[in-house]
């Protein structure tokens, strides 16, 4: 991530970090969707927030529509996977605290990374006034909309909380561990490790064996 924030992340691997996400994204708001109706679910649930159609767009157009078959998940990311799977079963109200994670970073920081990364891939000039740009992830409308969805977000969260905040706060550590390993993974995959206080592009395998 701190490659990302400075550009210097190449478009290889950039694919690869929107690859690991999608699967996340995926099995979080299929988790959502099935719990739809849950006192614990439905005041968070806000379909303009979901992530997994922009990634795929995204996917196809950096990478080409056989993303999914050159392209295979890390094992920290089926692990993240597998998670949600189990939560999904044996305590939906936990898939909550992921949301949080993911969709408050997007509509805040990520505002900032859809920037950089449409900046350092030279992919549109003006962000987010493009879309189908190959930025999609971090597209969530204009400013007012961005804010406005933000809002909605967080006051569903106020919603839950006020039945108990225990359970959810435990959920966010375990996924922001969960990002962690991932992205430390990913950082080795790349070569990022050993090799971060370099001020070459960073370029990353295309294919994942």
């Amino acid at each position: 991530m701190t490659t990302l924030l400075k550009g210097r992340l190449e478009r290889s691997a950039y694919v690869l970090l929107l690859r690991n996400l999608e699967p996340i994204y995926d099995e979080l708001e299929q988790g959502l969707e099935r719990h739809a109706d849950a006192p614990g679910i439905s005041p968070i649930l806000i379909r303009p927030l979901f992530r997994s159609p922009a990634l795929h767009r995204d996917l196809e157009l950096l990478h080409g529509a056989s993303w999914r078959n050159d392209l295979l998940p890390v094992t920290a990311c089926l692990e993240y996977v597998s998670h949600l799977r189990s939560i999904q079963n044996t305590a939906p109200a936990r898939l909550a605290a992921h949301a949080y994670v993911r969709y408050l970073g997007d509509l805040s920081g990520g505002q900032m990374l859809g920037k950089i990364v449409a900046r350092g891939l030279k992919l549109v000039d003006s962000f987010p006034d493009i879309v189908g740009s190959g930025v999609d992830f971090y597209h969530f409308g204009q400013a007012d909309e961005v804010v406005g969805l933000a809002q909605r977000f967080r006051t569903g969260l106020d919603e839950i909380g006020k039945t108990g905040t225990r359970e959810l706060l435990d959920e966010a550590v375990t996924a922001f561990e969960l990002h962690i390993r991932l992205f430390h993974e990913l950082a080795a995959r790349c070569g990022l490790l050993p090799a971060e206080n370099s001020y070459a592009p960073i370029k990353c395998p295309g294919t994942l064996g």
